[in-house]
């Protein structure tokens, strides 16, 4: 149809969840018109042998700069499109839409088709009635041991060790070479601490059984997980020289430890609050498990779907923040498939409950949000709040808080146990 605020002639060609389809023909008039302009704006900037800048003929200019005039009214005829589509569709856009099969002749309308992601209808009857357990993980004595132990060897200096063989935990400095034929080619330093998965497993086990000074040779073969794809199954010869060999100095667990670690007078006060920490850790993964558990009660109880544009969307994303070349784009599609999924199904669940309860966080939920990272921070409230601006992190925390408020209440709808 055409739309009521224009001549632009819009017609629907399909729709799935998440997506729409529109086939767009703007008339020979209004393409007409726009080249006009372009040709114009073109005409005061252009500067053409013979003419004075600005004075070029018309006619000359748009021979001359054809390529950028028609780039210019496409530029202004798609952007046209797009106004008069949303208000003709009453879309709900969740990015700039696609353009295909676009067809610009001269003395012809400009057609083209716009494919639109839009925020799907969603319906859910029912939010509530669940029932689940919230079990928190007990804090143990060991585990406060381990994270103090943690603590020791954050800041631990590593200091040469008399021991002419290398153990777990030791880092260790080797020259490493690979073999062609008989030649070794292209030595390289490394230095890594064994226990850690620095080494290939059959490179580390030949380290811890050479001793300081020595150089050995070895049949390394790659596993199936290293992450250059070109080496993985392969066996190579190399040559290994171990140069040295260090060992963390721990500091005496003691008060004087604690002391260091911040505002505590005794070790006994680091371990409680080494443990209130660790306590607080686990309950906060207690109720990631409730919400995660709550909203697959949800999908499950109102068969919700997650539109393939939106998970298409949500992967480009993923992948784009790992880094995944494109060659690897394939994989990790069919790696990363169910948790874009279901990442998708969530935030259409979130978005749908906070309008439908008006949960949106508000500038005064923010506010007091900030007052009270600055409480805590001991700073002003402004510079907590220009922090995150400066760091694109006010949206981020708008989204947390809208999160917070739709778990609230859809907890409220069920009966979460604790056990």
């Amino acid at each position: 149809m055409t739309t009521a605020e224009s001549d632009i002639r819009i017609t629907q060609t399909g729709e799935e969840p998440g997506e729409k389809s529109l086939r767009v023909e703007v008339p020979v008039q209004r393409v007409e018109a726009a080249e006009r302009r372009a040709a114009e704006h073109v005409a005061k900037q252009a500067k053409l042998p013979g003419f004075r800048a600005g004075r070029a003929p018309l006619t000359v200019v748009r021979r001359k700069f054809r390529g950028a005039i028609r780039e210019n009214v496409l530029r202004e005829l798609i952007g046209e499109s797009w106004e008069a589509a949303i208000a003709q569709e009453s879309l709900q856009p969740i990015a700039d839409p696609r353009v295909r099969d676009l067809t610009f002749e001269d003395g012809a309308p400009v057609t083209f088709e716009l494919l639109v992601e839009v925020k799907p209808a969603l319906e859910l009857p029912r939010l509530g009635g669940f029932h689940l357990d919230r079990t928190v993980t007990a804090v143990s004595d060991e585990m406060v041991d381990r994270q103090i132990e943690e603590m020791r060897r954050e800041r631990a200096p590593w200091v040469p060790t008399a021991e002419e063989r290398a153990q777990h935990g030791d880092l260790v400095s080797v020259s490493i070479a690979t073999y062609e034929g008989t030649e070794t080619k292209d030595p390289q330093d490394y230095q890594l601490v064994l226990g850690q998965g620095q080494a290939i497993p059959d490179m580390e086990a030949r380290i811890l059984e050479m001793r300081r000074g020595e150089v050995a040779e070895a049949d390394v073969g790659f596993p199936d997980d290293f992450p250059d794809e070109t080496k993985r199954g392969q066996r190579r010869r190399v040559r290994i020289a171990l140069q040295e060999i260090k060992r963390q100095q721990l500091p005496p667990l003691g008060d004087d430890f604690a002391r260091e670690q911040g505002d505590f007078d005794s070790l006994a006060a680091l371990r409680t609050a080494v443990r209130e920490d660790l306590e607080a850790e686990a309950a906060r993964e207690a109720d990631a498990d409730v919400r995660r558990r709550l909203i697959d009660e949800i999908v499950a109880a109102n068969n919700v779907q997650a539109p393939r544009p939106m998970v298409r969307r949500a992967l480009r994303a993923f992948a784009q923040a790992y880094e995944v070349p494109d060659d690897r784009f394939e994989r990790f599609v069919t790696e990363f498939g169910p948790i874009a999924e279901r990442q998708v199904k969530r935030d259409l669940i979130i978005d749908h409950v906070a309008q439908q309860q008006g949960l949106k966080a508000t500038d005064e939920d923010i506010d007091e949000r900030i007052e009270d990272i600055a409480r805590r921070r001991r700073v002003e409230p402004g510079q907590v709040y220009a922090s995150l601006q400066k760091a694109g992190r006010l949206r981020e925390l708008e989204r947390t808080l809208t999160e917070e408020k739709v778990f609230a209440y859809l907890q409220s709808q069920s009966t979460v146990r604790d056990t």
